[in-house]
């Protein structure tokens, strides 16, 4: 689904993304764990072009998205993206939060979207909340409208660019149980997380990010239980008896 050649990224002197090459494969979850400063979201946000790579290609679905002749639109409606501070739409209903991209996309009529987005409200559990506003919302709702925001342009693959970091801990649970739910369909995912939980249990495969590329790549059993790489030990001492 997803493929990376010496995917590079430099500000100025600074490497942030050392070319890494890496394939993902359709329906696979991978946690993108690591230090800050790792290059763990600059990765991500490559992934859709949110940031401009300095070097390399990125293939998606069999289209190098990095071709001037791609329109990033169309690519974004496949892979959408759940950023860490929610990114809704202030002054619109968690309503019109929903349906703008898909009736703005033309991918269906107004009442197709406005049909979707009940569906969608129902999903994450907050159906009520069709005419409020984002500032009434929690943390942990906007988070979960934002998901349901994302999952509304039916895309193939969703980035989540530490979805919970700026939540409340007791809202940490409800934000994790909607992504695992949304992993259960088969959607392809890619989560930079600091929840080595979610890594854990619900990543089929998880990247350790150091210093711009990623050091280690394996399935969780083999990251968290059979560990041989150094520094991937000294960070994971670090979080788990933090």
């Amino acid at each position: 689904m997803i493929k990376t050649i010496n995917l590079t990224k430099n500000y100025g002197d600074l490497c942030v993304l050392n070319g890494i090459n890496t394939q993902i494969n359709r329906g696979e979850v991978v946690a993108v764990i690591g230090p800050s400063g790792g290059g763990k979201s600059t990765f991500l946000r490559c992934l859709n072009r949110l940031e401009e790579p300095t070097d390399g290609e990125i293939i998606i679905d069999g289209q190098n998205i990095l071709d001037k002749k791609v329109n990033i639109n169309k690519i974004r409606q496949k892979v959408s993206m759940v950023f860490q501070h929610f990114n809704l739409f202030a002054n619109k209903t968690v309503m019109q939060n929903l349906t703008l991209a898909p009736i703005q996309a033309k991918l269906c009529s107004e009442s197709e979207a406005k049909d979707r987005a009940i569906e969608l409200l129902k999903k994450v559990g907050l159906e009520s909340k069709a005419d409020v506003y984002p500032h009434k919302l929690s943390g942990g709702q906007k988070q979960r409208i934002a998901i349901a925001r994302s999952l509304a342009l039916k895309p193939e693959v969703i980035l989540f660019d530490e979805p919970t970091s700026a939540l409340d801990p007791e809202m940490i649970g409800e934000v994790l149980s909607i992504m695992k739910e949304v992993a259960n369909e088969g959607l392809t995912m890619v989560v930079v997380t600091h929840e080595m939980g979610f890594a854990r249990n619900v990543a089929s495969r998880i990247f350790f990010m150091d210093k711009g590329i990623i050091a280690v790549d394996g399935c969780p059993k083999a990251i968290f239980e059979d560990t041989t790489h150094p520094r991937l030990n000294e960070f994971l001492n670090k979080v788990l008896n933090h």
